[in-house]
C-alpha cells in the first residue's frame, strides 16, 4: 500500500510549476503524478518520497490537501500486461476509481497506481492472482 498526496488548487498558469517548486524545496522527489482539472480547480494526485513531510510543507503554504491510502501493482513492460491487470480486477468485481502509471526504480518495471474502494482486500485478492503490490516506491 502506497500512501498518496492528493493537492486541490486553482486551476491557473503556474500553479503546478507551484508545487513542484515547494517538493524540490523540501527535497522531495515526484514518483508518480496525475492531474485532473475542471475549469476553475483541479486535483494534483502524487506518490512522493516523504508524503508526510509535503503534506505538512503544502497545507503551511494554504493548500488544501489529504493522504490517501493507493494500491501500487508491478507489472511487466511488454504488450498486454495492463489488460491482464485489469482483466484481474473485472474478474474479482473491483471498481478503480482512477489510476496512473509511475515505475519501480529499483526493477525498473512499470507501477500502476490505483484507488479503489478497499485497498487491502483488492491487494491480497490481486497477490493470490500473481501480481505484486508494492509498499512503497523507492528512489534510485
Amino acid at each position: 500500500m502506497l500512501s498518496q498526496i492528493s493537492i486541490y488548487t486553482e486551476n491557473k498558469k503556474g500553479a503546478m510549476r507551484e508545487i513542484t517548486e515547494l517538493m524540490q524545496q523540501q527535497d522531495i522527489n515526484i514518483l508518480g503524478s496525475v492531474n485532473n482539472d475542471s475549469a476553475e480547480y483541479g486535483i494534483v494526485r502524487m506518490v512522493v518520497s516523504q508524503p508526510q513531510k509535503a503534506l505538512q510543507s503544502l497545507s503551511e503554504k494554504g493548500y488544501m490537501c489529504k493522504l490517501t491510502d493507493v494500491l501500487g501493482i508491478e507489472i511487466q513492460d511488454r504488450v498486454g500486461e495492463l489488460n491482464r491487470l485489469l482483466t484481474a480486477l473485472d474478474e474479482s468485481n473491483i471498481n478503480v476509481n482512477y489510476m496512473y502509471l509511475s515505475f519501480n526504480r529499483e526493477s525498473g518495471s512499470p507501477v500502476m497506481v490505483f484507488h479503489t474502494n478497499d485497498i487491502t482486500e483488492v491487494e491480497e485478492c490481486l497477490t493470490a492472482k500473481g501480481f505484486c503490490g508494492l509498499g512503497s516506491l523507492r528512489e534510485a
